[in-house]
């Protein structure tokens, strides 16, 4: 199991042209169905007089959750390609919307392919993609006189902490990469049979 994705970090845009229609894409980073929706009703709203809003999206780590729209294109001629392009880079947590211009001109399927695979990889190109790490939160409750283990722990292994109370019962929330959350559970769990 590998515990990295790859995303966007910054949003990008890409266009493309072909026998007078345009295509613009736009790639955002997105991690909910919802951030999705707004996005495309936003596009929608925006380009209010354009021919289609195509897109593609991947979501989560796993790349299980994903979805491919042709808007009205000939099936497979825009939202495909577009995926094809999220897949090829390897990407998740991806939104890319492909606005098209009619050019008054038809392009033919493979001419449709060809121009939504373009523009949908200028608009990767002009994204940074990062790797990220797949993290699972680990919580510990434990009592105060305990405090300098725990913090020796967190200082060995460096999980970003989330969240910490200190009380008669303290508790710390942390976040750590998805392969090295049984390791910190169990050397957490070793303090409590100390």
């Amino acid at each position: 199991m590998t515990d990295e994705f790859k995303t966007i970090k910054t949003t990008g845009e890409g266009f493309y042209s072909e026998k007078r229609s345009k295509f613009l894409a736009f790639a955002h980073h997105v991690e909910t169905i919802d951030e999705v929706k707004e996005l495309l009703d936003t596009y929608r709203k925006k380009y209010y007089d354009a021919r289609h809003v195509c897109y593609a999206y991947m979501l989560g780590p796993e790349r299980t959750e994903f979805r491919a729209n042709d808007d009205g294109e000939p099936s497979s001629t825009a939202g495909k390609p577009i995926l094809g392009q999220i897949n090829s880079n390897e990407l998740t947590d991806i939104l890319i919307v492909v606005v098209r211009y009619y050019g008054g001109v038809n392009l033919g399927t493979s001419g449709l392919i060809v121009a939504y695979r373009e523009a949908a990889a200028d608009a990767i190109a002009h994204c940074t993609v990062e790797t990220r790490q797949v993290e699972e939160v680990v919580s510990y409750s434990f009592a105060y006189p305990m405090m300098n283990d725990v913090m020796r722990i967190v200082k060995d292994m460096a999980p970003r902490i989330v969240s910490q109370t200190y009380d008669n019962t303290c508790e710390i929330r942390l976040a750590i990469r998805k392969s090295e959350a049984e390791q910190l559970r169990q050397r957490l769990a070793k303090l409590s049979f100390q």
